[in-house]
Order: C-alpha cells, then structure tokens, then sequence
C-alpha cells in the first residue's frame, strides 16, 4: 500500500531510542523528511546516520530538552526553520516510574510536566502552521488507561487522551487529525536494561495473549499509517498496539 507520504514533513520528539527511533525510521522509508528531536545529540546523530544508509533523506537533527520551560516554542521554531512546515508531529518523549503514596509533590509535578504539560504546548506551538496549510497529523504515544499500580506517567498520559480528544474537535475542519497510540509492553532499550530475559518470558506469558512483547517496528506501522493521507478519517482515537494485553472491550 502507498502510504503516499513522499514529501511530507515531521518533527519526531524522543527520537533518540525505543519507540521514537523506530517511527523515525519508519517515516523516513516511506520518503518523509524529518527533524528528530530529543536531548541527546549523539544518539540523534546515530539516528541520522542509519536513516541515510538505509536510502532515506538527511535529517534535521534538534538537540532540545523539552523541560526547559521554553523548550517546547525553540524546538517547534527550530523545526519549521528547517523543514519549511511540519505536516506531522509525532510526541514520542515521556517516560514512567513507579511512584508511591508519599512520593513528594514535586516528583508528580515533574511527571506531569514531562509527560503532558509540555507535550501541549509542542503541540499548541506546532498546530497554527498546520492550519495555515489545511492539513497535520498529530500523533501522542500515550498508555493504557487500565491503572493496577501508581506511575507516574499514567495521570499525564489520562490527560493527553482527554486533550487530543477536545483537540480533535477543534481542529478537524482543517484537515488536521490528533490521535493516540498506546503501546503495551514494547521490547525497548530501557526494558532490555532493566528486566532480566526470564521475567519478561514469564510476564508475558501471564499478561499477554499474544505470550510475547511487542517490537517498536510494530508500533511504528500504525503511526505511519495514522500520518498518511489515507487516514483522513481517523481521528480522536486511542489505539491500542499491546498483543491484546488490555482487558476491558472499552
């Protein structure tokens, strides 16, 4: 299928590893022009480096932490400078812990500010150059919504299903589309580092009814697919991509 997406623009944020580094790759094969985005400049250079061997076009490369207050307006900035207009922004930076009834304000703040209140103003600072072209696509890697523990992510990540829902109503007269991408257990760096071989196994097996983790190129099939032309009709939705993890139909 021609996801017709020659030509088109992205800024991908948290592009440096895992889920971002893998849709990066995946836009670029289909012809996208990219700026990749995160706080590591020498991951990103990587980055840069396989997409041009694999055939793809040169990356913009920003070297932006997004928690800086005014990190979300310099990147938005730095992005349209070098790729003309963003056609699609992928917000793939976030991160999630465990946190515990006493953990102190300021860790919650801080995974609030990381995981939506700076995905926000990205987005609010990247959508008036979409309407201005009459078209965008809007894509958050965002969670489940069935909480069985404290994370610090799961609250923010409530709020960008509730905001890209409002905002796709906003917006939809413009050609611009806003969805979400849940991933489930996904074979990331982080996870490699951080769960031995055996307990993944035995999670998965008790989990997942697929009975394995998923591999960040199966996430970044469906986030191309939601950037196409072709998915002109989707939008305000939350996709999940978990090998059937979730329990509840809705």
């Amino acid at each position: 299928m021609d996801l017709r997406l020659c030509e088109k623009t992205a800024l991908v944020t948290g592009a440096s590893m895992g889920i971002g580094h893998a849709i990066a790759g995946g836009l670029a094969a289909e012809g996208v022009k990219l700026c990749i985005a995160a706080r590591r400049r020498d991951l990103l250079d990587e980055l840069a480096r396989e997409i041009l061997a694999a055939g793809g076009p040169q990356a913009q490369i920003a070297a932006v932490d997004l928690m800086e207050k005014d990190g979300p307006q310099k990147l938005a900035q730095e992005a349209m400078k070098g790729l003309g207009q963003i056609d699609i922004l992928i917000n793939s930076a976030g991160a999630s812990h465990s946190m515990a009834i006493d953990t102190p304000d300021e860790d919650w703040l801080e995974a609030m500010a990381l995981n939506f209140t700076q995905l926000r103003r990205l987005t609010l600072a990247v959508v008036p150059d979409m309407i201005k072209h009459k078209w965008g696509r809007i894509i958050n890697i965002s969670g489940k919504s069935e909480m069985m523990s404290l994370l610090s992510a799961s609250s923010p990540k409530a709020a960008v299903h509730a905001f890209a829902k409002a905002l796709s109503w906003e917006v939809a007269k413009h050609g611009i589309t806003v969805n979400c991408i849940g991933p489930g257990r996904i074979m990331t760096e982080q996870v490699r580092r951080r769960d031995s071989p055996q307990w993944i196994a035995e999670h998965a097996a008790r989990e997942i009814p697929m009975g394995r983790y998923g591999e960040p190129k199966e996430l970044s099939c469906v986030a191309a697919f939601l950037a196409s032309p072709i998915a002109g009709y989707i939008t305000g939705a939350v996709i999940p991509v978990d090998g059937g993890m979730r329990r509840f139909a809705f």
